[in-house]
């Protein structure tokens, strides 16, 4: 149940045997291995057994199967992947092309949970909902009667961690990417991840039907969606943190424990790209930044808060 995507050279569905729940971890084996330019589509699925709808709505097989086979983590998402990508090498950058996102189910679900989201000790019950999604209209439903416009995304994209970090949560962003929650990350928009292992080891989930910049209760319309992906290599090129370049904007993106440390990573990231790639001093790109960059807020509920930094394209070109 997808509405309509780039056509893919491979496909990668959601089960018990492609899927990993609640981590990433350098010794995960690819389930699947592509040339650079192929177009992989990804299928994901979203939420425990708790997490199922009432009845009236459709609930895949492929959920199904990940519920019955999979060991649940005591937090964490359910991942497509991971996809190796050939010619990828550690101090390589990964650039993961979004060709298509498509919602796959007619329901999400969003909840808030004590001493978690933004306000963790404001709301001391848990409270979940489902929404309704019609995917055709792209319109999404609660249950208090306000229709939002679907826009969906990935708040999961990552690869393997370093063999050194172990298994790593899929709850915290970190510099392989994860669970950056970034709504920004639409089709069109190339994402660009350092590769830590060879074949880089690419996974996905955590779809999102709509979230607003700080997904402030802790989730967004979770939800299953499809993607389409294909990725370049970049040799040698590895950043410290990931970056994006969106349809309209330049995106420079950090994570970590503290807001305020973020936001000086992003923008310094953001004025280090612009002084490599155009005729600007850093001094001209810091003014620049301050006259025609927003700072804002990705999210504040992964232990791990996130800014992100962008500049229009448009701007950025006149440099």
């Amino acid at each position: 149940m997808t509405s309509e995507l780039p056509p893919a050279d491979h496909t990668l569905e959601a089960g018990a045997e492609t899927c990993h729940w609640g981590f990433f971890e350098a010794g995960l084996s690819p389930r699947l291995t592509v040339a650079p330019g192929e177009r992989v589509r990804i299928e994901t699925v979203s939420g425990g057994p708790a997490q199922l709808p009432p009845e009236g709505f459709t609930v895949s097989d492929a959920l199904r199967e990940v519920h019955a086979k999979l060991e649940p983590p005591i937090t964490g998402h359910i991942l497509t992947g991971p996809v190796a990508i050939e010619g990828a090498e550690p101090g390589d950058l990964l650039e993961v092309k979004i060709e298509g996102i498509a919602l796959a189910a007619d329901w999400g679900y969003t909840f808030f949970k004590p001493l978690g989201g933004t306000l963790p000790d404001a709301f001391p019950e848990f409270r979940q909902v489902h929404i309704a999604l019609d995917i055709e209209a792209g319109r999404a439903t609660t249950p208090w009667g306000t229709v939002l416009p679907t826009h969906p995304f990935f708040g999961v994209l990552g690869v393997s961690p370093p063999a050194s970090w172990g298994r790593c949560t899929s709850i915290i962003p970190r510099p392989f990417g994860g669970n950056l929650d970034n709504k920004e990350l639409v089709p069109g928009t190339s994402l660009f991840l350092p590769v830590y292992v060879p074949g880089a080891n690419f996974s996905c989930g955590d779809g999102h039907g709509a979230q607003g910049d700080g997904e402030v209760c802790g989730t967004a319309i979770e939800t299953a969606l499809t993607g389409v992906f294909s990725f370049a290599v970049h040799k040698g090129k590895a950043t410290a943190r990931p970056f994006a370049i969106t349809p309209t904007h330049i995106m420079t993106m950090a994570t970590g424990p503290d807001l305020d440390r973020c936001a000086e990573e992003a923008l310094g990231d953001l004025i280090a790209y612009l002084a490599q790639t155009t005729r600007l001093s850093r001094e001209d790109a810091y003014m620049l930044a301050s006259l025609a960059a927003d700072l804002r807020v990705t999210q504040t509920v992964n232990q791990h808060k996130g800014v992100h930094c962008m500049i229009a394209r448009d701007i950025v070109a006149q440099s």
